[in-house]
């Protein structure tokens, strides 16, 4: 049960708001997150002023069942109005913890993807390279900007690793349960006797995060330029362009040189080095905020396998909630995605909500 307390002061916070917006005088750099938040509140507040009277009202309608005068009809509509209090009041109370369950501040920011190829070899690249094209399929059906920022490629088209950065509306929270290990049972092209071969690439979902966000000293900063090497055109190999930056306080280092410009790469370079500092950040305080539980929805573990896309059963199972979709064929052009992500997201509401 929810505290009354904490239900009026959700009523009462949604009647300031109210109030502070129709005077007209609130300043702008405000008035949009206050004109968010009232719109927030707006969507649960009659729920929470029917949880408020939920006790008023069911008693009423008790009283009228004991009430012996009371006409027969009278009685059964009454025994069906309870019936309906109490199926809405937990419907209400649900709704209410879901609103008040503590708000994920990366959810709604960008997403920097890190694909790469695990065991399996050449297979195994070319899997990456296929995990790759699902979500560029799947940021073209949701209308994102996806955005290359360093690619590695193997021999007969497959990835050894790609970094990209992915544009628009909450996208981390649609995407951070894509981070761990996905598994692929198929016959490889190479081989001959038709053995199905297991392989392995991995996934790693980084909100993107902009300087204000996350405040870098360059003092902690050792950046040293290189040649470029392998394929890249004359250019690229016969100038300094390569970057590698290296964090010296936690030792994380990125290396970047896909582009021509040493400029650009350490820009580039500089951007995946916030994501990973940011991420490394609140990994450290959700292990301190849940050290005697582990959530079974991962959505930062690149060692947990989470998934596997079996091509001979055409099937695609997703291992932290036991759903297995035979719909393969569509998940990898990105049409079944949604159905995995919403079960994945309403499994870990339900956790949170039990942890309450």
């Amino acid at each position: 049960m929810i505290p009354e307390k904490t239900i009026k002061e959700l009523i009462n916070k949604h009647s300031i708001l109210e109030k502070d917006l129709s005077t007209g005088s609130i300043d702008k750099k405000i008035f949009a997150e206050k004109s968010k938040e009232y719109s927030d509140l707006n969507e649960i507040v009659e729920d929470a002023k029917r949880y408020l009277t939920y006790e008023k009202d069911k008693l009423e309608l008790e009283k009228i069942l004991e009430d012996q005068s009371s006409d027969q009809e009278f009685i059964n509509m009454a025994q069906t109005e309870l019936i309906n209090l109490k199926i809405q009041y937990e419907k209400n109370e649900k709704k209410l913890k879901l609103f008040l369950l503590p708000k994920d501040e990366a959810d709604k920011k960008n997403a920097i993807i890190e694909i790469r190829a695990g065991t399996g070899g050449l297979e195994a690249s070319l899997f990456a390279a296929d995990l790759f094209k699902m979500y560029e399929k799947i940021s073209h059906k949701k209308k994102w900007f996806l955005e290359l920022i360093s690619i590695s490629k193997s021999e007969a088209g497959g990835l050894k690793e790609v970094i990209a950065s992915i544009k628009g509306t909450n996208i981390y929270s649609t995407l951070k349960y894509e981070s761990g290990v996905h598994r692929v049972q198929r016959v490889p092209d190479t081989e001959t006797q038709g053995r199905v071969h297991t392989s392995a690439a991995t996934v790693a979902v980084l909100p993107e995060v902009e300087e204000v966000d996350l405040k870098i000293n360059e003092s902690d900063l050792r950046i040293d330029v290189f040649r470029a090497g392998g394929p890249g055109g004359q250019s690229v190999n016969t100038t300094d362009s390569a970057v590698r930056i290296t964090h010296l306080p936690s030792g994380l280092s990125v290396s970047q040189q896909d582009e021509k410009s040493q400029h650009k790469n350490k820009a580039k370079g500089m951007k995946i080095l916030r994501a990973r500092l940011y991420e490394l950040e609140r990994s450290r305080i959700d292990q301190e905020r849940s050290k005697d539980r582990k959530s079974k929805i991962g959505t930062g573990d690149r060692s947990e396998r989470i998934r596997t896309y079996n091509f001979p059963q055409g099937r695609v199972t997703d291992h932290r909630i036991n759903l297995t979709l035979h719909k393969l064929e569509e998940f990898l052009e990105g049409e079944a995605f949604d159905e995995i992500i919403e079960s994945l997201s309403l499994k870990a509401q339900e956790e949170s909500l039990s942890q309450l």
